[in-house]
Formats: structure tokens, C-alpha cells, sequence
């Protein structure tokens, strides 16, 4: 699998050693993969767009503002919920 280096917060790191410490991931990567798989999939339903494009419809603006972290954070709230 390719190697990819990405800097991250300290908040966000603090989150990701969470999420493998309390068992929700076996490890780091599986949340950054997961994390990922959500990006493309929110992407590919229009949640998320291009910011030039966002620029000249205020609608698709205000849709794009919602953040990855944002997404990820609703999704892990409904997986807590439905186990």
C-alpha cells in the first residue's frame, strides 16, 4: 500500500489515538481510510464541492462549508448509535 505523510492537529491526533484506544478501529490507518472513504463518498453525492465553484452559487457555498471532520463526526454518532 502506498505511504503518504500528512500533518494533522494535535486535536485531530488526540481523536484518531481515541478511536483505536476505545476499539472503535483496529489502528490509526483504518480511521484515516474510513475518514477517507466518507470525503469520496461525500464528494461524489455533491456534499462537498470544488470552492471556485461554490464561489458563484451561494447555495452550493453554504453545503460546502460543512467540513470532513463535520461529516465524520455525525457519521461516528449514528454508528454509536445503531450498536
Amino acid at each position: 500500500m502506498p505511504m503518504v505523510t500528512v500533518s494533522i492537529s494535535p486535536l485531530q491526533a488526540a481523536g484518531i489515538r481515541a478511536a483505536v484506544d476505545t476499539g472503535t478501529y483496529a489502528s490509526s490507518s483504518e480511521v484515516v481510510r474510513e475518514a477517507l472513504r466518507m470525503w469520496d463518498a461525500a464528494r461524489k453525492r455533491g456534499d462537498i464541492c470544488d470552492v471556485p465553484q461554490a464561489a458563484n452559487d451561494l447555495e452550493t457555498a453554504v453545503k460546502s462549508s460543512r467540513c470532513v471532520a463535520d461529516m465524520f463526526a455525525d457519521y461516528e454518532a449514528e454508528r454509536r448509535r445503531h450498536n
